[in-house]
């Protein structure tokens, strides 16, 4: 199966009803923040089942003819291709303090080499992944597992320097990553990377990055320590937007939520 093959099938299930609700549901009108994306009507349960049947045998040199896609659902289709292909290539990062073998550096060569791959192209075609959902369907599963891993591309300072370039982009999406990729550092116990970038976009000017760094910050307290989210808070609840202050907190008692959020 190529793109083309791929790219056919999808449009001959396109949904006319459906294609309204999601146009409408990813803001692409004038002015919105999806101004201009098309889609065909299909649910992501159907993407992710084209992907099932396709990934092991899909050339990984056609997934850009998928990723330069007009169509949304054909653009995530790629992107879902690319997890699949990575999570197979690639060791899974162990939890922070926990041997792990990892020291033999598994990405610099052999199977981990086609995951740097997959990474490379991932970053090269990050402006595709051009809505929330294509962002938070993806980053966590390819970038954010690659900054727990040992890579042949550089270290630490590397990766650092990486998500900052992100981050300090001019593309929403891409600043979108450097915060949602934190996801999955998270849950391997590292809280360090959703700290430097929560604090890097605290006073990000769009409501979809006060979502994206409040939603982290959750996962930080729910999953390494309350406390250390509530240091966070200590410092910073005063002047962080209300959305990602209210998504921060989310998991807290009502009585402690009332006490954050007259701290702004």
């Amino acid at each position: 199966m190529f793109a083309q093959d791929i790219i056919t099938y999808m449009e001959s299930l396109r949904n006319e009803k459906q294609r309204q609700v999601l146009m409408r549901f990813f803001k692409t009108g004038k002015g919105e923040y999806g101004e201009g994306d098309e889609f065909l009507g299909l649910k992501v349960p159907q993407t992710r089942e084209i992907v099932k049947a396709a990934w092991k045998d899909f050339p990984l040199d056609e997934v850009p003819e998928l990723l330069m896609s007009r169509w949304h659902e054909v653009r995530l289709c790629g992107l879902l291709i690319l997890v699949a292909k990575f999570e197979s290539l690639t060791p899974s990062p162990s939890p922070v303090g926990e041997g792990s073998g990892l020291q033999e550096s598994p990405l610099s060569h052999g199977r981990g080499a086609g995951g740097e791959a997959i990474l490379t192209m991932y970053l090269k075609y990050a402006d595709r992944a051009n809505n929330w959902d294509l962002v938070d369907l993806s980053v966590h599963k390819i970038l954010g597992a690659w900054l727990m891993l040992p890579s042949s591309l550089g270290d630490r300072d590397y990766k650092i320097a990486l998500l900052d370039s992100l981050a300090h982009s001019d593309n929403l999406w891409k600043q979108r990553m450097s915060m949602v990729c934190t996801w999955k550092t998270t849950q391997m116990g590292d809280p360090s990377w959703c700290l430097r970038y929560a604090e890097m976009h605290l006073h990000h000017p769009h409501d979809l990055m006060h979502k994206a760094v409040g939603w982290m910050l959750r996962e930080l307290g729910k999953r390494i320590s309350m406390d250390m989210l509530r240091d966070f808070l200590s410092l910073h609840a005063h002047e962080m937007p209300r959305t990602a202050l209210r998504y921060a907190i989310e998991k807290m008692s009502e009585q402690e939520r009332q006490y954050w959020l007259h701290r702004i």
